[in-house]
């Protein structure tokens, strides 16, 4: 699964830097009408992401997770694939819609390993797993600039597709095993039971509706990160330069994601997560007033130690708070929810810019941060019990 996540996230970050500059390429069109277009198109894909990721979690807990990742391996490539032949904007939203079905193959492997996996080091693998998809993020968006700069835009997302077959690939390899259920513990949930379970959990509660600030914060620069790059270094090998600003983030990552799963491990889920929501708010503040594009790399990179664990650390906490048998289904709902967050960061990023510039997005991305690790600090100070370490 680590090397499957590698090759899923490498293919979907080659793409991710150059959405922007693609769309330019398929017309002449203004500015702003890019900017808008690029956040619009970045953002369709997490609406039917977002209506199908708890169905996929609850189908998951009941028949297993690993037909839904083959499924979610192959739908992706025919989409990325199909990505390559479009000759319109509109051609392309809908293919990023369609593939929005498909989406989340990183979130359902975490959840893939989450359930098979002790409590009492899920941080730990959890952060290990993820080492996978940062190094996929880290080579991603470099290789595929070189790409794009080399062969065009389009090509280079029909090569794409072919990784991520060979992920599906690696899926049907591999073999699910079930942690060993208790004698006398209940074996499935309603619907209706999963929702009772999380409302009366105000901590998990707040962590699930948290994912969706965060998501908007981390995606709201996404789409229009090569404009802002364009803007500091210039129109020379854009897609490459756009592609070590992106990688940047996911090399503090690798470095970090894995130790802070561990710390969390050690001293608490809930405070580490407090910690690492204030410390991604200061860090991406600067990101307003850079003049020069390694200013930009510098402030990714440590924006990537401090993001880094937010992931593995929310999905371990999510782990000891919710049962076995219903595990896939609250993670769907966090993986929806970060989906919705998602849908709203690149449409939010591209109207601001649009409208605000550039330095806008970043003082804006560091309120939400700061204000999410508010609202989560009075969660748990409301109710200790629940935020407690349960090793």
């Amino acid at each position: 699964m680590w090397f499957a996540n590698f090759f899923v996230a490498g293919s979907m970050t080659m793409v991710l830097p150059f959405i922007s500059l693609y769309i330019e390429s398929l017309g002449n069109f203004t500015e702003k009408y890019v900017q808008h277009w690029s956040g619009l198109t970045f953002a369709v894909t997490f609406v039917s992401a977002f209506i199908f990721s708890p169905i996929w979690g609850k189908v998951g807990d009941r028949y297993g997770r690993k037909k839904i990742l083959m499924t979610s391996a192959f739908g992706m490539a025919v989409s990325i694939l199909l990505i390559g032949f479009a000759q319109s904007v509109w051609q392309l939203f809908m293919l990023r819609f369609f593939m929005g079905f498909f989406a989340g193959f990183i979130p359902m492997s975490q959840a893939f390993i989450s359930t098979q996996t002790p409590k009492e080091i899920a941080g730990r693998v959890l952060g290990t797993l993820q080492t996978g998809s940062i190094t996929g993020s880290l080579f991603g968006p470099m290789l595929g600039g070189v790409l794009a700069d080399t062969f065009g835009y389009a090509d280079t997302f029909k090569w794409t597709s072919l990784t991520i077959f060979l992920s599906a690939i690696l899926v049907i390899a591999a073999k699910e095993f079930r942690i060993e259920v208790k004698a006398g513990t209940k074996t499935h949930y309603t619907s209706k039971e999963v929702m009772q379970h999380i409302i009366r959990n105000p901590v998990l509660l707040t962590v699930l509706l948290i994912s969706a600030l965060v998501q908007v914060a981390h995606f709201s620069i996404q789409p229009i990160l090569s404009l802002f790059v364009s803007e500091l270094h210039g129109p020379a090998n854009i897609a490459f330069y756009s592609g070590i600003a992106f990688s940047a983030a996911g090399l503090g990552n690798l470095l970090m994601s894995r130790k802070w799963g561990k710390i969390a491990d050690q001293y608490g889920y809930i405070r580490i997560l407090v910690i690492l929501l204030f410390l991604a708010g200061i860090i991406y503040l600067p990101g307003a007033i850079v003049s020069n594009l390694w200013q930009l790399v510098a402030i990714r990179f440590v924006l990537g130690v401090a993001i880094g664990g937010i992931i593995p650390v929310r999905v371990a906490y999510i782990r000891q708070e919710a049962p076995l048998a219903m595990q896939g289904e609250v993670l769907g709902y966090n993986n929806s929810l970060r989906f919705l967050g998602n849908i709203i960061g690149p449409v939010f990023g591209g109207f601001v810019s649009g409208y605000l510039g550039f330095s806008a997005v970043f003082i804006s991305t560091s309120a939400l941060l700061i204000i999410s690790g508010v609202i989560l600090l009075i969660s748990m100070h409301r109710h200790p019990k629940l935020a407690k370490h349960a090793a």
